[in-house]
């Protein structure tokens, strides 16, 4: 298995101004927290905002591809990368 990089990251309690405002954008409703995905891009909020809106696009924009269909390739892929997400 790779070694895990090592990112410097900002928690959502220490984040001010423009990455504040990012993780508002781009924070789960469900659990309250931004993802460690997003939160790789902590010190660069606009490439976080970047991502998340590609991500919102690939995921729940129009699409041949039913929103499980979609969910389906993520997961697929994720576990060949041999990634916990």
């Amino acid at each position: 298995m790779p070694e895990a990089a090592w990112i410097t990251t900002v928690e959502e309690g220490e984040a001010c101004g423009e990455l504040a405002a990012a993780y508002a954008q781009a924070i789960d409703k469900a659990t309250g927290r931004v993802a460690h995905i997003y939160k790789v891009h902590s010190l660069n909020p606009r490439s976080l905002l970047a991502h998340h809106t590609l991500f919102r696009t690939l995921m729940f924009g129009p699409s041949p591809l039913e929103r499980y269909q979609r969910e389906m390739i993520a997961t697929v892929v994720s576990a060949l990368n041999d990634c916990p997400y």
